[in-house]
């Protein structure tokens, strides 16, 4: 019989709020999180909006000394994690001392997904490199831009001895690590995991990168809270965002034991590969369908059960129809009494931060009995017939909501929430 695994805390940073109530707050408005960039000068770019984290302040949650050495990524990352660790009731906050885990540390984990890296040091150490020379490079700049040390300074911070891993599936990162986080616990690891995803992207070297790949949206500079719009005919590409999303897990025994706070069991996850596409996902959606069909078999759980469906939805013109497919494809008849959402047409599409953030809007969904909207819904594509949620929440009980993530590559991985009892 497999180890039953609950959610005890939430963290998150993100573009439509910066704690947990904040965010659940912006779902239940539809409020977008889209803007002008303003943290670099767009004027050679065709792309000037981006979803980005605002009035962030990295010493609300971490000493100022540990701050100056992380990259943005493992900032957002650390402040989700210690919103996460004190719901959890897993930390004290104390001035002046680092929290440590209450629980075993050495069978206390993490796992967090990351697909790029502090890339904002990459981007200044490579222009010191070239106008200057190595000597004026940053001193930290490895330890700083790679993708591990967000885990390893959790790690550091909080006293956690366990695994301390990084999952790297590119936009798929943050939701496979939720899914290698329950593993870890299933298979008698650890009892406790710290997991989610943390991207900061919004530099000028990612921004050019994806708009070279036309895969940002450029028609809506001038109202950029309408540029995301999942599964509209009228959507040209994605909206870049960051952020991170991160939660508590643990055996239900260990939780039980300790009289913690249970907010949802994590019931089950699958995962798959494409073998198509670089960039593109298969076209019939098998790939992500079949990924859907084994988190579900996984947990246990009937396709006609899940009331919720938080897809990857990233409004590009291929993404929209195919992941259609995939929720047909697994769903069967059940796809159209299905609720589904895109809330990165809130967001913005937040890289490996989108899986954590999307988890949290499932569980968020579950116990606060919400379907979170598609936002700047006007116009479905024919392609796109299922039930999205357009432009406002609707209430509803849910007992059972699944989030999909789809990562460059053809990689796929979906997780199941399930209301605990």
């Amino acid at each position: 019989m497999k180890t039953r695994v609950v959610v005890t805390g939430m963290g998150v940073i993100s573009p439509i709020g910066n704690s947990v109530e904040e965010f659940k707050n912006s779902l239940k408005a539809g409020k977008s999180g889209v803007g002008k960039i303003e943290s670099f000068d767009t004027t050679d770019f065709d792309v000037k909006i981006a979803g980005e984290i605002k009035e962030f302040n990295p010493t609300d949650w971490i000493d100022k000394k540990d701050a100056r050495k992380m990259a943005r990524f493992t900032q957002f990352a650390v402040a989700a994690a210690d919103q996460a660790l004190v719901q959890a009731g897993l930390i004290e906050k104390k001035e002046g001392e680092r929290p440590q885990v209450k629980s075993d540390p050495e069978r206390t984990g993490i796992v967090l997904g990351n697909g790029i890296g502090g890339f904002e040091v990459i981007t200044e150490s490579f222009k010191k490199l070239f106008d200057a020379g190595p000597k004026r490079m940053l001193p930290l700049t490895v330890p700083l831009m790679i993708g591990n040390e967000a885990a390893g300074n959790i790690s550091m911070i909080y006293g956690t001895k366990g695994p301390a891993l990084t999952q790297v599936t590119a936009c798929a990162s943050g939701t496979d690590a939720i899914g290698e986080a329950l593993d870890l616990i299933r298979a008698g690891r650890a009892d406790v995991v710290i997991t989610g995803g943390t991207e900061a992207t919004i530099v000028p070297f990612a921004v050019g990168g994806f708009q070279m790949l036309k895969a940002l949206s450029a028609k809506r500079n001038d109202e950029p809270e309408k540029a995301s719009r999942p599964f509209d005919a009228d959507r040209d590409g994605f909206v870049l965002g960051e952020g991170a999303g991160v939660l508590v897990i643990e055996s239900e025994e260990h939780a039980k034991k300790r009289g913690a706070k249970i907010l949802a069991e994590l019931a089950g996850y699958g995962v798959s590969a494409d073998a198509y596409h670089i960039t593109s996902p298969e076209p019939s959606g098998e790939g992500g369908g079949r990924a859907i069909q084994l988190a579900l078999k996984d947990a246990g759980i009937k396709p006609e059960d899940v009331q919720y469906y938080n897809a990857h939805g990233t409004s590009t013109e291929i993404n929209d129809p195919t992941e259609t497919k995939m929720i047909k494809y697994a769903f069967g008849d059940h796809a159209y009494k299905l609720k589904v959402s895109s809330t990165k047409s809130m967001t913005g599409h937040c890289i490996a931060g989108g899986g954590g953030i999307e988890a949290i809007a499932c569980i968020l969904a579950i116990n606060e009995g919400f379907y979170p909207p598609t936002i700047n819904l006007d116009n479905p594509d024919p392609e796109c017939d299922l039930d999205y949620v357009p432009n406002k929440a609707q209430e509803g009980v849910i007992d059972v909501a699944a989030s999909g993530s789809l990562g460059f590559g053809g990689h796929n991985g979906v997780v199941v929430f399930r209301k605990y009892t």
